[in-house]
């Protein structure tokens, strides 16, 4: 027992930390029973304490009259140095997260993580990889080295509503990470009223949290050491004019930016060729170098915060390209008389009604716009489906004739006016959201609502009898799109038809291959899911995904069609679009062309992804003599060209926002003027020289910043690799001698399988104390400790046993707690391999630099070997594994030899002096 009053600075003092003597630098005493220690241990780590009289059977005063009395049992010795070392691994294992997680990382996921990211303290990080290249494995593996390191502890993901589900279970799966999805309930029954403050590991939805200012006030109170934005790019801003707008997307990037140490944003597509909006979006990381107007005409140099690798340029490690081939085919048809005749009566009253919306605008702008857009949407959906078209019409028919009684009724005087919109009404959308609609905005379901609401109700006619005569218009054009329902006669229908009746539905091993159908519109999708049910003779053939879904039945169906090979078409709208893994599927089918080509790469990157093995082929469906589909038509001839000419590249580019602009411009004014000549060949040139020019323009640009590996890393990482699985085999036999010694049971099983039936309760005690990201169970019915053994034979699925499971970190924690203090006493191993007799020292030395609140910002190792008489040298962490403990005949002879002076010199002050001379 050791007094209070005995306690002063140099005293060597046993249980004041666990498992460690250490020594007191300084004391402050608070009366006579109470006194505060500041200690160092014997790797120069600070720590301090708050003492009472109550602590004093706990603490002795350690045997000073060795330094290194070397009396440690020998095979406890190594296996508490073993403990330190796995605790320590990201120091002597580059890739120690890799093998502890269910990937097979590519090269250019390796680059990105293990030479760009992870040096960078504090991390601000774009990590724009095209499409299906992998980014939310490669944040997976950012997050778990960076736990493994101890560098975070608290971390928040945030992505669109449709991915959440995704990352948590790819986190989850693939890397052991165990985060919750922010919910209304959680914020309702969560102790402390936050759970931004409450939860370590959080995934929130974008728009959840950026249209709550509720859950904006509970974020701000937040701090967190990571935080992950998924499709970044929705959080946009842009000038109009000298007026900056920033979306509320936007504004809560800024707001995130401040609450973290490491920033980590994702997207595939980061410039969408507004320079002033590509500087708005990097100042999100980086204000200070990029906040402001584009300056001089040139972006700054974006290299240290940007890593942009395009799909053509990734290599497996093999030096194979990684995506396989891409090929687009225009599927043209003509329509039917029936379909042209109902083609051309609505896109005359749709024309009508544009040029009166025109001379709204002159009136009212707010007005004119929403009834343009209103008509817009109409028309696009005449070129989805007669079943989209007919339910529109009818619908925009009911609703104006409901408004039309009730007008007649304020006439009439039957009815108090206040509270009806009368014929001014106009959708809930602004004047800047219209004439700016950007669909990566809104999900489908929402651009589905806000287009139905404003076709239902936006209405040109200016008076009563306007209005009558319009729906007199709306009773003949539902007649006829009834007509062409009736008469069955869907060209379209017959192309898609075609399609899935052809040779490429079949694999040349007989199996039937999958296909995906992409519509806009839940009318069409309904349609076509009884058609293709029809086509193919059964309901389980086909599976549909709308944003009306919800997320557990959006994944049941995405499983069904990866893995059931009944199942052989998914027809969705562009809910399927983002986020989604569909790589078991290599046709696909642009049922609608959208109106934002971005949509058209989107979707093609469901398919053509990483895992995919096959070419992929995508049909766009174009009725090629109508207005848009001849403006489609042309365009898709040039993408071609420039694919021959450029390569696969231009399917990358198509979401450029002059490309988007200019498509959109020119589909509406096809359908206002597109039977005059001269406006046709005014836009093939517009496609030719202006479109076709800035894809040729952006291929050359994809070289923003590059991920490129050459060869010989490839080669380099690929072999570091390959160390790193021999050293799998030290993991297992440190944790099954250590879990033994602290009174656990673990027993073999099926070929390195093991079954560990009993976890001594010690070992789950110190997890709940360390929170090492999971619950200890007391016993496993599988684990294992090679990465290939989790899934044997259709057995039960193992748990890995790697760098950073909470079963190997508490039992090394515990080991060293319960040891440690073995490595300050030293002990006396043999070389059985050496033919050098002489003695020699080994000893670790740890380099430590902590920042001002006492974060460690960089920490190394080192194991140096000293001969006597000789001169040191830095060697392998592993060196122990040589070893063997001394036996007892071998001792007395070794400390008869041994010289005590002599060998605190050698251990102490030799190494001292080697540590600052040659490592620092």
């Amino acid at each position: 027992m050791l007094k209070l009053e005995d306690i002063e600075a140099g005293t060597l003092v046993d249980g004041l930390a666990p498992g460690r003597t250490v020594t007191v630098a300084a004391v402050t005493r608070y009366g006579d029973d109470d006194l505060e220690v500041f200690y160092t241990d014997a790797e120069g780590n600070l720590g301090r304490g708050l003492l009472s009289r109550a602590d004093e059977d706990r603490l002795s005063v350690a045997a000073a009259e060795r330094s290194w009395p070397l009396d440690a049992d020998g095979d406890l010795f190594k296996l508490v140095s073993e403990a330190r070392r796995i605790e320590s691994a990201h120091l002597f294992d580059p890739y120690v997260a890799i093998n502890t997680a269910d990937i097979d990382p590519l090269p250019h996921q390796i680059e990105a993580v293990y030479q760009r990211m992870l040096p960078l303290q504090p991390l601000r990080f774009l990590l724009a990889d095209d499409p299906g290249a992998g980014k939310t494995i490669m944040s997976g593996l950012y997050i778990r080295e960076l736990m493994i390191r101890g560098d975070v502890e608290r971390v928040l993901i945030v992505a669109p509503g449709s991915l959440v589900v995704q990352w948590q279970d790819e986190l989850w799966h693939r890397f052991g990470l165990e985060f919750e999805i922010l919910s209304r309930e959680m914020v309702e029954t969560v102790r402390t009223g936050n759970p931004f403050t409450e939860r370590p590991r959080l995934i929130a939805r974008l728009d959840q949290v950026a249209r709550n200012e509720d859950l904006l006030a509970k974020l701000d109170a937040s701090r967190w050491d990571l935080i992950v934005v998924d499709e970044a790019h929705k959080m946009s801003a842009h000038y109009f004019g000298n007026k900056l707008n920033k979306t509320m997307r936007y504004q809560l990037g800024e707001r995130l930016g401040l609450l973290t140490r490491h920033l980590l944003l994702l997207t595939a597509t980061p410039h969408s060729g507004k320079p002033d909006s590509f500087l708005l979006f990097l100042a999100l990381l980086d204000d200070d170098r990029f906040g402001g107007r584009q300056r001089n005409g040139s972006t700054p140099d974006v290299s240290d915060i940007m890593r942009r690798s395009v799909k053509e340029d990734l290599l497996t490690f093999d030096g194979k390209p990684l995506f396989p081939e891409r090929r687009a085919y225009s599927a043209k048809y003509e329509l039917s008389p029936l379909e042209q005749n109902l083609y051309d009566e609505v896109t005359h009253y749709v024309r009508k009604g544009m040029d009166k919306a025109k001379e709204i605008e002159q009136k009212d702008r707010r007005r004119g716009l929403v009834v343009g857009f209103a008509l817009t949407a109409l028309q696009r959906r005449l070129a989805s489906s007669p079943e989209a078209i007919y339910h529109s019409l009818r619908r925009r028919r009911e609703r104006l004739e409901n408004r039309l009684v009730e007008l007649e009724a304020i006439a009439e005087g039957k009815v108090d006016p206040s509270g009806h919109p009368g014929l001014s009404f106009a959708a809930g959308l602004s004047e800047k959201d219209i004439e700016h609609f950007d669909f990566d905005e809104y999900d489908d379901e929402d651009r589905e609502q806000l287009e139905t609401e404003a076709i239902d109700q936006a209405t040109a006619a200016a008076t009563v009898p306007e209005l009558r005569k319009e729906i007199e218009t709306l009773h003949r054009l539902v007649a006829l799109a009834a007509d062409v329902r009736r008469a069955g006669t869907d060209k379209k229908w017959d192309e898609l038809s075609s399609i899935l009746q052809s040779k490429h539905m079949t694999a040349p091993d007989g199996a039937k291959r999958k296909m995906i159908v992409f519509t806009e519109h839940k009318d069409t999708l309904e349609y076509l899911r009884r058609r293709i049910v029809g086509l193919l003779g059964g309901v389980d053939r086909v599976v549909v995904i709308h944003g009306s879904v919800r997320r557990q039945d959006r994944r049941r169906r995405q499983d069904a069609f990866v893995n059931v090979p009944e199942v052989e078409v998914m027809v969705a709208t562009d809910a399927a679009g983002e986020g989604i893994n569909l790589q078991r599927a290599n046709l696909m089918v642009n049922y609608d062309l959208p109106w934002n080509p971005n949509r058209i790469e989107q979707r093609f990157g469901r398919i053509h992804r990483i895992g995919q093995t096959e070419v992929c082929h995508l049909w766009n469906l174009v009725a090629y003599q109508t207005r848009e589909g001849a403006v489609f038509d042309r365009l898709l001839k040039k993408i071609e060209e420039q694919r021959k000419a450029l390569g696969q590249q231009v399917y990358d580019v198509l979401g450029d926002s002059f490309i988007d602009r200019s498509l959109r411009n020119l589909l509406i004014e096809a359908i206002q003027y597109g039977d005059l000549p001269e406006v046709r060949e005014r836009q093939n040139q517009v496609i030719d020289r202006y479109i076709g020019s800035r894809i040729e323009e952006l291929v050359s640009e994809r070289s923003l910043v590059f991920g490129d590996l050459p060869g010989s890393d490839i080669q380099e990482i690929r072999d570091e690799m390959e160390r790193a699985k021999l050293r799998t085999g030290f993991i297992s036999r440190f944790f099954i001698e250590a879990l033994r010694r602290l009174g656990g049971r673990i027993a073999p099983r099926e070929k390195g399988r093991f079954e560990v039936t009993r976890v001594p309760a010690k070992v789950r005690t110190r997890e709940r104390e360390l929170q090492v990201g999971g619950e200890l169970q007391p016993k496993y019915e599988r684990v294992t400790f090679e990465k290939h053994l989790v899934d044997y034979e259709s057995r039960q699925k193992a748990q890995l046993l790697a760098v950073g499971h909470p079963l190997l970190e508490a039992v090394t924690r515990t080991v060293i707690d319960s040891h440690g203090a073995l490595l300050q006493r030293g002990a006396i191993l043999v070389d059985p391999h050496s033919g050098d007799s002489r003695l020699r020292g080994l000893i670790q030395l740890t380099h430590l630099i902590e920042d001002g609140r006492g974060r460690a910002v960089s920490r190394r190792h080192w194991t140096v070997e000293i001969p006597v008489g000789g001169d040191p040298e830095e060697t392998g962490a592993d060196r122990h594994h040589d070893l063997r403990p001394i036996t007892d005949e071998e001792r007395d002879l070794v400390f008869a030899l041994l010289d005590q002076t002599q060998v605190d010199a050698l251990l102490s002050d030799t190494a001292r002096t080697f540590a600052i001379t040659s490592l620092c």
